[in-house]
């Protein structure tokens, strides 16, 4: 359970991106903030008021996440890119990527320009950013341009060399004119270089440079020229606020880190696709003492990817791990394209890697306590189960519920509990074939019947060498079965186990007059249950489980066939006059106590219709109709 108020005690004081998600687990709402602590913290302020439209989403969360990031920069461009992903309801929508201006070289030309570009397309050129500030976008090129001296025109070189006049910028020393030949391709290239490393950030030396201009020139009076490079200063030093959520190679990759301690270990990773990050997901994994980053990160690698539809081109680690040639093989071929595995050691990337490790060690040191507790919930309950029934290796637990409204479509419900936890993909449903009417512990034992008979088949199968793998759905047996009654519904598992000469452990759930479990029967004894016991909670979970899954089922069937009645096998009428009959009539009783002129009146009947249904109501006794969905 999320408890929001203590979740946001564990806020940290940094840079970053936070989600909210409503009952439903959507996201509703993105957004940044400088200090995650005071900005998630107002929404839930009573004095705290940004509207109606804001406060409706307030209502709504019911938990939050939250992505912390190295700079304001990082969080603004994460926002935006998780805002383009996933189209919250409450989130103003941007715009495209023109909200972000990049910096574009041209180094597909022979004398290649810096320009301002608000897309980044896939040619020649070399793209950096994007950044947050325009202004400072463009007066850093013209910062650059000045500086190395190139080109900004739009002249085609060298095609158009000597067939115009050398531009203003020529004349007033702010470009070497390749345009008139009086710069060589190689020494253009040298200032090209130059600019280059600039945008990959080496700032120091022009940084240096300015300072000294700007003290020099304000040491010399001349204030309007210090305040250019005090201005061309701020630019250059905003450029350096590197930001690393969007790449500029277009490249889908995942960066994965961990953090570990001595039993537990968080493994983050970041979703990259298209060079953008677009979202991330952190899994607790159990580990020895004895275990190190590499082996918990390689297992991770083959029990991730082995499940996952897609494989990036790229997956970058902290550090190395074993049998890389053979994971990229393998990686390799599930995708149809190469694959590469690469820790890496400097730059955007590795900073990447740096940033994942960061949020698993802060997920791993602000959610140890509710590990514990959700431990306590599924493992630790297990064991108390355990130690109340005197059995030991309870890992897969299944449970039975028979769901029918007045005997019609009876269906049947097995839920899966493995380690305390629901396993979902595990879960079946029947509809009864054999047994028609109200009857729980026939019901019980068809179902019972086919989901063991079905398994033991299933089971031949696979040792028979006729599949290559288990692909069958009932082959795994449970370690415990549990049945939503006492007595009865236990007697009907074991004699069903009986029939089938199996041996598995048989646990009712003993009702109180009020509905609520008071006890397991166990071994034809029924045992006391602590009421406020994790096991306790465990087992009515199972139960309220089963029934709902039971539930479900019946009622998409009822969806689908509307709701059947034994109006439905009589002949002439149809779904129209049914439901005349059940507006007019309030019961079975009333509609047989009427006269066949009676039911004639009702609207949509005739004579004929009426007889039929006369007749046939006057020839048993049959159930109550069920009701209208």
């Amino acid at each position: 359970m999320f408890d929001i108020q203590e979740e946001l005690t564990k806020l940290p004081d940094q840079p970053g991106v936070y989600l909210m998600h409503d009952a439903a687990d959507a996201i509703i709402y993105i957004g940044k903030a400088r200090s995650l602590r005071k900005r998630v913290r107002q929404y839930f302020q009573p004095s705290h008021d940004e509207g109606i439209r804001k406060k409706q989403m307030v209502q709504q969360i019911a938990r939050f996440e939250y992505i912390i990031t190295d700079s304001e920069l990082e969080a603004l461009v994460l926002e935006c890119n998780l805002i383009k992903e996933h189209t919250p309801k409450y989130n103003t929508m941007l715009r495209d990527d023109k909200t972000y201006p990049y910096i574009k070289v041209t180094v597909g030309e022979d004398f290649p320009r810096v320009l301002f570009s608000r897309r980044m397309k896939r040619d020649k050129s070399r793209y950096f950013g994007p950044y947050s500030n325009a202004g400072a976008v463009r007066d850093t090129i013209d910062l650059i341009n000045k500086i190395y001296r190139l080109r900004s025109c739009n002249r085609v070189l060298p095609r158009d060399i000597g067939q115009e006049r050398a531009c203003l910028n020529y004349h007033i020393h702010q470009c070497d004119a390749p345009c008139q030949g009086r710069v060589s391709k190689e020494e253009y290239a040298k200032n090209v270089e130059r600019a280059l490393e600039f945008l990959n950030g080496n700032y120091k030396p022009i940084l240096r440079e300015l300072e000294e201009k700007m003290n020099a020139a304000s040491d010399a009076l001349e204030f309007e020229r210090a305040a250019e490079y005090r201005e061309m200063l701020s630019s250059v030093k905003q450029i350096a606020q590197k930001q690393k959520i969007t790449g500029t190679d277009g490249e889908d990759k995942d960066i994965i880190a961990l953090a570990s301690d001595d039993t537990d270990a968080v493994v983050q990773v970041f979703f990259v696709r298209g060079g953008k990050i677009i979202g991330r997901d952190h899994f607790h994994v159990r580990v020895g003492t004895e275990e190190v980053g590499s082996d918990i990160l390689t297992e991770f690698l083959k029990q991730f990817y082995s499940g996952t539809p897609f494989i990036p081109h790229q997956i970058l680690l902290q550090e190395p791990v074993e049998d890389v040639e053979i994971l990229e093989e393998w990686l390799t071929k599930k995708r149809g394209h190469k694959v590469e595995i690469r820790v890496p050691q400097k730059g955007t990337q590795e900073k990447l890697v740096e940033l994942a490790k960061k949020n698993a060690e802060l997920v791993l040191g602000q959610d140890r306590e509710r590990i514990k507790r959700e431990e306590g919930r599924t493992i630790g309950a297990v064991h108390e189960l355990e130690g109340l029934l005197g059995i030991g290796g309870l890992n897969r637990m299944e449970a039975f519920d028979i769901s029918d409204i007045n005997g019609f479509e009876t269906v049947g419900s097995m839920v899966v509990y493995e380690k305390g936890k629901p396993k979902r993909s595990d879960y079946r449903k029947f509809k009864l074939r054999t047994v028609t009417g109200p009857d729980d512990y026939a019901s019980m034992h068809e179902v019972l019947t086919r989901r063991f008979l079905h398994g033991m088949q299933e089971q031949g199968e696979v040792e028979a060498g006729e599949r290559e793998e288990e692909t069958g759905h009932f082959n795994r047996f449970p370690d415990l079965i549990l049945m939503d009654g006492g007595r009865g519904q236990v007697n009907v598992c074991l004699k069903v186990l009986d029939e089938l000469g199996l041996s598995i452990p048989v646990c009712g759930m003993v009702k109180d007059d009020f509905h609520r479990t008071r006890g397991l029967y166990f071994d034809n004894v029924e045992i006391p249950i602590d009421r406020h016991g994790e096991a306790f909670a465990l087992i009515t979970r199972i139960q309220d489980e089963a029934h709902r899954f039971a539930i479900e089922y019946h009622r998409s069937l009822r969806s689908k066939s509307q709701v059947h009645s034994i109006l439905d096998d009589i002949e002439g009428i149809g779904p129209a006059r049914r439901r005349a009959l059940m507006r007019r009539f309030q019961s079975i009783e009333d509609m047989r106590n009427a006269t066949v002129d009676e039911l004639a009146a009702t609207e949509s009947m005739n004579q004929q219709a009426a007889q039929n249904v006369y007749n046939f109501l006057h020839s048993g006794s049959p159930a109550d109709i069920a009701p209208h969905d």
